[in-house]
């Protein structure tokens, strides 16, 4: 039985002619090509009279447009294949040395595909490359091989094919429905994977958030802790110089009562009864006095806030969070000078904080300082430090956060 189409050894595609296999060589550079008995399916819709090659591309179809009517017509288009070789071709191989001279130019595909691609946002050169390389077969199919070909070095460079050899990509053009239910697809794919990408980049960011929060929390851990340690050293140092003390003045004592009893003619203690003295050495204490450091005068300035106002709490709190506003402006926002000046005679001011002892205080330790006979308190920009607004701010936030604070 004569052969009814070429299957390409490669790949298992079904041709019709010669041509079509000359043009799927060139495409995808198979070679391997036999002659089969197999006729190429041929499905016809009903509705729109659009050829179907394959099951899958009329279940494609199906799926895009609605249209469930399909006439089988291969036995009608099937005929004896011709193995001649076109005269086009054998010219060129005829030509031989000439190909190296030939004129390379780009390809011509399917404008409305490509402009679809373009809308998209595809580079013509990468929309051109797809198409010619999908053999203009679909809207979909260019889409996937621009994704099966992202990494290629030269998807952004236009492709050229021989001006001779060079043969019109022929398809059936698409329908509205079936353009549209492709964009619609697609459309919505890139919008499912806007929003993993989004979901991944907040999940990321909570992460760091969380990371530093836990660094933070440690930082300030450790630093109550080694502040408790100072003072229980200077507590312990304290009790020994007055245990010292009240060992010399018991000496003293002791020393005085014995000169009373040698002057009145006694006989001094015996040594049974008299309590033993304890000669204590005086040793000087090692423990190193450093200055306070800006962080300790702000909690020392706060906790006596909350000392000198203990009775209204409501009003303390109210003071430590326009506090917070005032350092945490500056600190956002460090060359902007409204920020960083403040009016003493502010009606808001003085009811908040300027009333309140200690109030001005803080602000002061933090770099303000008064300007125009008193009346106006100003933070010079070459003096804002972030780093102690910073801990301004976190001494403020614990302070506000901790009902206990001020109170032990």
């Amino acid at each position: 039985m004569a052969g009814v189409s070429l299957q390409c050894g490669d790949c298992g595609a079904l041709l019709k002619s010669v041509e079509e296999a000359q043009e799927h060589a060139e495409l995808t550079s198979h070679s391997n090509f036999s002659e089969s008995t197999e006729p190429v399916l041929n499905l016809v819709c009903t509705t729109c009279s659009k050829p179907c090659r394959s099951k899958t591309e009329s279940d494609l179809h199906t799926k895009r447009t609605g249209h469930t009517g399909f006439v089988d017509k291969t036995a009608e288009a099937a005929k004896p294949i011709s193995l001649e070789v076109p005269k086009g071709g054998s010219e060129s191989q005829e030509g031989g040395t000439s190909d190296q001279n030939e004129e390379m130019v780009v390809p011509e595909v399917d404008k409305t595909l490509l402009e679809e691609l373009e809308s998209m946002g595809f580079s013509t050169a990468r929309a051109t490359r797809a198409l010619h390389f999908s053999g203009n077969a679909s809207l979909e199919a260019a889409v996937t091989w621009i994704e099966n070909h992202e990494n290629t070095p030269d998807i952004d460079e236009m492709p050229l094919v021989s001006a001779v050899s060079k043969t019109k990509a022929t398809k059936p053009s698409l329908t509205p429905e079936e353009t549209n239910a492709i964009l619609k697809e697609l459309r919505e794919k890139a919008r499912k994977k806007k929003e993993e990408e989004e979901k991944r980049t907040e999940r990321e960011r909570e992460k760091e958030r969380i990371r530093i929060g836990k660094e933070l929390l440690e930082a300030k851990r450790i630093e109550e802790d080694n502040e408790r340690k100072r003072l229980l050293a200077l507590r312990k140092a304290e009790k020994e110089e007055e245990r010292r003390a009240r060992e010399k003045i018991r000496q003293k004592l002791e020393e005085d009562k014995a000169e009373r009893r040698r002057k009145l003619g006694l006989p001094p203690e015996e040594p049974s009864t008299a309590k033993p003295s304890t000669v204590v050495e005086e040793k000087k204490s090692f423990l190193p006095i450093r200055p306070a450091t800006k962080t300790e005068q702000m909690r020392e300035c706060l906790r006596s806030l909350k000392q000198n106002h203990k009775d209204d709490d409501a009003r303390v709190k109210r003071a430590f969070q326009t506090l917070l506003t005032y350092v945490g402006n500056v600190a956002r926002n460090p060359d902007e000078e409204k920020f960083r000046k403040i009016r003493l005679s502010n009606a808001a001011f003085q009811e908040r904080v300027g009333a309140l002892k200690g109030g001005i205080e803080f602000l002061e330790i933090c770099g303000f300082e008064k300007i125009d006979g008193g009346e106006v308190l100003f933070l010079p920009r070459d003096k804002v430090e972030i780093p102690v607004l910073n801990s301004a701010g976190s001494e403020l936030d614990s302070a506000i956060k901790n009902p206990f604070f001020g109170v032990l």
